[in-house]
């Protein structure tokens, strides 16, 4: 019998009432974008708009160099690929999200981090991974089911319960670090796939002199820093001129910039055929959201939590989470792929909980 093809259908149907359920949204959202070009209010958020553009592209750019001039040195004084992929490579992509939430707590505005941490854990599953679905149909590895997924879920969940009490704090923030030194323990003792060091597509490194290296990494360093100060401040200028509160332009606005490293990433993963590390790269940019952004608000910031971020917003966190583990456990189980119609399920759900949140804001 032929099972895949005859699913051919109802995936392009899937897609079809996705992107028209997508379409539907942000038409939504661009009456409001409308209705605001109208009013004054536009013309005092251009210049914080365009200072989130740049501080996004500074972002992005501060994220490279960091990576090629912290790999460069590392390479220079002998530390394995391996090591370097998994270790200064994997910070690279997520270190957007990193200071920009450090600099939010910094800033007394911790629920602009907790927004972002969240934000960029539903963008992540429910548009990168979800798109990279759509492009072409991603075959999960067994491995990937025995050990990122369980650390994926469980670091879910435990959020989920120190979140319960509506209260970020000390305590909190460091169990999530405590999890973070086991699982980095754990990273560092046993032996990984080598295949794994092809996340590193860039130009090798191994020429470029300590002086070279350090001009990067300080380059990028700062570069990261001043693009999240830039950042933060624009968002919550914006935010305060709205009245929104500052979660949600950390859910929409800031964790969409801040996640594109990871779209990027996946998207390139499998055009080239990557399907490993394209599902890798989300699961291990969502456990660092959660383990190293959100203890940045709980120390620097500790403070109560708006009901929302968690009754709305870790909900579907949570929910979309579930989907992927279920969904990868199945297609290793059966032999199958996560294909499109599976992509369109994400995508769904990412709409239905953007469209929950316009519509309660």
């Amino acid at each position: 019998m032929r099972t895949e093809p005859s699913h051919g259908a109802a995936s392009l149907h899937q897609i079809g009432s996705s992107i028209n359920y997508y379409l539907q949204t942000t038409t939504k959202t661009l009456l409001i974008v409308r209705f605001l070009a109208r009013s004054k209010i536009s013309s005092h958020m251009l210049p914080d708009t365009a200072i989130i553009v740049l501080g996004f592209i500074g972002l992005i750019l501060g994220a490279d160099k960091f990576v090629f001039g912290a790999s460069g040195l590392a390479r220079n004084l002998g530390i394995s690929p391996l090591m370097i992929g998994l270790t200064i490579v994997a910070f690279g992509t997520s270190a957007p999200e990193i200071f920009s939430s450090a600099v939010a707590a910094l800033n007394n505005t911790p629920e602009l981090a907790i927004g972002n941490a969240l934000g960029s854990n539903l963008f992540n599953i429910g548009v990168a991974l979800a798109v990279a679905a759509i492009i072409s149909p991603l075959r999960p590895p067994e491995s990937l089911v025995k050990k990122e997924i369980p650390a994926l879920l469980l670091v879910t969940v435990i959020t989920g319960v120190l979140l319960l009490d509506l209260y970020l704090g000390y305590f909190d923030a460091l169990v999530l670090l405590a999890i973070t030194i086991f699982f980095g323990y754990r990273l560092f003792r046993k032996r990984v796939r080598t295949a794994t060091v092809a996340v590193m597509e860039e130009p090798s490194p191994t020429t470029v002199s300590n002086l070279r290296a350090m001009v990067y990494l300080v380059l990028g360093l700062a570069l990261l820093v001043l693009s999240a100060e830039a950042l933060v401040a624009a968002a919550s200028s914006i935010a305060e001129t709205l009245g929104v509160s500052a979660a949600i332009i950390g859910l929409t606005v800031v964790a969409l910039g801040t996640s594109l490293p990871e779209l990027a990433a996946s998207v390139t993963c499998v055009l080239k055929g990557h399907h490993d590390l394209a599902i890798g790269n989300i699961i291990g940019s969502n456990i660092l959201n959660l383990l190293v952004v959100l203890p940045f608000p709980g120390l620097l910031a500790p403070g109560p939590v708006e009901f929302a971020l968690v009754a709305r917003d870790y909900t579907f966190v949570l929910i979309l989470t579930m989907l992927l583990a279920f969904f990868c456990y199945r297609a290793v189980k059966k032999g199958r792929m996560i294909g499109r119609k599976y992509g369109a399920v994400f995508l769904s759900i990412y709409c239905l909980w953007f469209t929950v949140m316009i519509l309660q804001v």
